[in-house]
């Protein structure tokens, strides 16, 4: 970067005072409880309390996006962590389901202007997806958390409308 540009402004990861909320699949439940524990690790690692935190849960990946655009337009939550997992199997049902969630979560977030972070594995199997639902910071829902996290607080400081 040039000496004379300024650098970009990054929000510090401080839940205090925003509130979340959690949808999460029931789908692969193995896996996306492990991805809701790490969402939960992270925000309380940067100081949520549980009455900033709202979770409800999905039947799949294909409907986290409804549920996260009533969320949204609910006017509770400052972010929204969307968890799921969808692997591949035998037919093309996983690419439907993953491009469904993928474009369905994106659309929420310009349509209604709440940061929607998306944590949704999409895995060849189910030995990927248990790497990326692991222990601390290489939780794929941690990592979502803490985009939630950074974008809810960079819109209240920053770009606030």
């Amino acid at each position: 970067m040039k000496p004379d540009l300024p650098a970009p402004a990054r929000a510090a990861l401080d839940a205090r005072g925003l509130r979340f909320g959690i949808v999460v699949s029931r789908f692969n439940e193995g896996i996306t409880a492990r991805l809701y524990a790490g969402a939960l690790e992270a925000l309380t690692k940067y100081g949520a309390e549980p009455g900033q935190v709202e979770a409800v849960q999905v039947p799949g990946a294909f409907e986290l996006p409804v549920a996260s655009l009533r969320l949204a337009k609910s006017g509770r939550v400052d972010a929204i962590i969307a968890l799921g997992a969808v692997i591949r199997g035998e037919t093309p049902h996983f690419q439907f389901v993953a491009e469904a969630a993928t474009a369905g979560v994106t659309e929420v977030a310009l349509a209604t202007g709440v940061p929607v972070a998306f944590g949704v594995l999409t895995c060849d199997t189910l030995e990927q997806a248990e790497a990326r639902a692991g222990a601390g910071a290489a939780n794929k829902g941690y990592e979502a958390a803490c985009a939630a996290l950074e974008m809810a607080r960079l819109f209240s400081e920053r770009l606030a409308p």
